[in-house]
């Protein structure tokens, strides 16, 4: 039947995470799964520390690019030569839960609908029931999602044979904006829920966090911070915290993210970078 999924990390300045993120990433696999790796950059702590994997029966294959070319081409160098049924990606600074890949995999056999499931990397206190149950739907097999029409790129379980029907990420398309196109065409996109945990120990909460304050924000600034202005923990912080109220209360149109719509988001992010707020989004 061949592998079941086919799991990307790419790695980056990360020595500091990675000793934690990649053996519980590859603790969690099972028989039928593998982890592919994608190094960006020379940074020689971070090359150290993934020599002792490269050659792991569970890795199944090894890249390095000089230049740090982040999400589009190691996201596509998965997708295009995966034979796995799924594809999925883990950050190196996120920690999954323990049967995660069990749980999603198996809710993806019960709903051939599903499209983009994953796991929640919000804390017990950003999660606001009032709001989110108006999202949050029962489904075949006794599975539920919170629903949603994309879903961080990290935790994720995604049907390959969406890749085969859809295509690959396009020049300028994020992988939020390509779960948004897979939502449009039907797919059912959402966090399982009760949510399967992922510590981003990015987060300056998490007990495994290295930002401690806004010296080492600046040091490490993690890709959204960087997007959204952010320029302090104090920032940041905030930033994780209207993320997770937007997943509970964004809309599931997906006209709401195309057209004028669009252009008036885009106009609210950068209204609030004029006068010095981070976008959050």
């Amino acid at each position: 039947m061949g592998r079941r999924a086919d799991v990307l990390m790419i790695t980056y300045r990360s020595a500091g995470y990675l000793h934690l993120s990649l053996p519980r990433l590859l603790e969690t696999l099972g028989p039928e799964d593998r982890v592919w790796l994608w190094h960006n950059g020379d940074d020689e702590a971070t090359l150290e520390a993934l020599r002792r994997y490269r050659y792991d029966d569970r890795v199944a294959r090894y890249h390095h690019s000089r230049e740090n070319v982040r999400l589009r081409e190691p996201t596509n160098w998965l997708w295009q030569n995966s034979q796995a049924r799924f594809v999925s990606k883990v950050d190196d600074d996120c920690l999954v839960s323990y049967g995660w890949l069990d749980t999603l995999s198996a809710a993806h056999q019960d709903n051939p609908a599903f499209g983009v499931i994953g796991s929640w990397r919000h804390w017990d206190d950003e999660f606001r029931p009032d709001l989110a149950s108006q999202k949050i739907e029962e489904f075949a097999g006794g599975h539920s999602l919170l629903r949603n029409l994309w879903v961080q790129g990290s935790g994720y379980l995604m049907r390959h044979e969406l890749v085969k029907s859809h295509g690959l990420l396009g020049a300028d398309e994020s992988f939020t904006g390509y779960c948004i196109r897979l939502a449009r065409a039907g797919a059912v996109n959402g966090f399982y829920y009760p949510f399967i945990r992922e510590d981003h120990m990015d987060d300056p909460r998490s007990p495994h966090t290295l930002i401690h304050d806004d010296a080492d924000l600046l040091d490490r600034m993690p890709l959204s911070a960087k997007r959204n202005g952010v320029t302090t923990v104090a920032q940041w912080t905030a930033q994780l915290e209207q993320s997770a109220l937007l997943l509970q209360t964004a809309s599931l149109d997906p006209r709401t993210y195309s057209g004028w719509r669009r252009r008036a988001i885009s106009l609210r992010r950068r209204a609030r970078r004029l006068v010095g707020l981070p976008a959050r989004w």
